[in-house]
């Protein structure tokens, strides 16, 4: 991108999942994000342009938008990075219902999180003391490379499989279910083993690495994903589930 340009030509998709792109002229500032664009948009063009956001320092991940037909965090994705052959082109995140504008319906996202048996459930009530774990220890280990995922969607949005299927649970649910399979202090592990092994669970996964090219976190659910498979393949054959 020519930071000499006082302006850029900017697409946004407008409209539910029938709708379109529109084209905007927006004024250039150095270190722009694509929030930012969109913002300006929002504030001094058109006030009905609908889109998330909320902490615009990479921390929320409500921001998420697919620029340039990449899902990222619009809020850490500066425009000079990714302007190509002076195109702009924002839309909502894939895989989900749009609402309207840049805003998708997350909550399919949600309830794959659910299915997936993402909640805790402790072995020990509020009245006791809290259960200390080594940080050393190999669960702790696994738990901790899964856990920093903040429900985004870019890796359900990335993902080929999700795509192709829509029962699968997707790479953000199962990274759960394996953070928690990995937890000392939950009791639900044989019935989340079964949501997971189930019908468009862990096995629907073709490893293809989307998720993990795409996450702003740097996780990697495709791992979490393969211990998973592992673990079902285990208790399958000690009888503890069925195929």
């Amino acid at each position: 991108m020519d930071e000499s340009h006082s302006s850029i030509d900017v697409s946004i998709w407008r409209g539910d999942e029938n709708g379109g792109f529109q084209s905007y002229r927006v004024p250039s500032r150095s270190d722009q994000t694509v929030l930012d664009v969109v913002t300006w948009v929002q504030r001094n063009v058109d006030p009905t342009l609908s889109y998330r956001f909320a902490c615009r320092v990479g921390m929320c991940g409500s921001c998420a938008m697919t620029v340039n037909g990449r899902p990222r965090w619009t809020c850490r994705t500066h425009v000079k990075s990714v302007f190509q052959e002076s195109k702009l082109e924002i839309a909502p995140l894939s895989n989900m219902p749009v609402i309207k504008d840049l805003a998708s319906d997350m909550r399919v996202f949600f309830e794959k999180w659910t299915r997936a048996r993402g909640s805790f459930a402790p072995n020990r009530s509020r009245t006791e003391a809290v259960e200390e774990i080594r940080p050393d220890t190999p669960a702790r280990r696994f738990a901790d490379e899964a856990i920093e995922c903040i429900n985004c969607g870019v890796c359900y949005a990335a993902c080929d499989t999700v795509r192709w299927n829509e029962d699968y649970l997707g790479p953000a649910a199962l990274n759960r279910a394996w953070a928690l399979m990995n937890d000392v202090r939950d009791t639900a592990g044989r019935e989340r083993l079964e949501a997971v092994s189930a019908k468009g669970g862990c096995h629907s996964c073709h490893s293809h690495q989307s998720c993990q090219a795409h996450c702003p976190q740097t996780l990697n659910p495709t791992r979490s994903i393969a211990g998973l498979k592992g673990l079902s393949l285990q208790a399958y054959l000690r009888g503890e589930i069925k195929p």
